[in-house]
């Protein structure tokens, strides 16, 4: 099954390779190693968040595609998104 991912999702991966992209310049300026672990840890919130829309966005759509084939028991597709989140992390 494809997966359309929404522009807002496009978005926000721009903005977080924009983030990337701060950081490397903070390094290559010889910013404190405090400030350049700020944003670090910033990229990696903003990451993370990304990763559970697009798992929760996925299931939805897996689910509904189940349900309308008929198929009422969606468990196992919920605890693959959960190991893909714990993986994840």
């Amino acid at each position: 099954m494809d997966y359309n991912y929404p522009d807002e999702m496009k978005t926000r991966l721009r903005r977080i390779e924009g983030q990337v992209r701060g950081v490397l310049r903070m390094m290559e300026e010889g910013k404190p190693c405090k400030e350049v672990v700020a944003q670090l840890s910033a990229v990696r919130n903003a990451s993370d968040k990304a990763i559970a829309q697009i798992v929760a966005e996925n299931l939805h759509q897996c689910i509904l595609a189940e349900q309308g084939e008929g198929n009422q028991n969606t468990e196992k597709m919920v605890k693959e998104a959960i190991a893909l989140l714990v993986k994840s992390h």
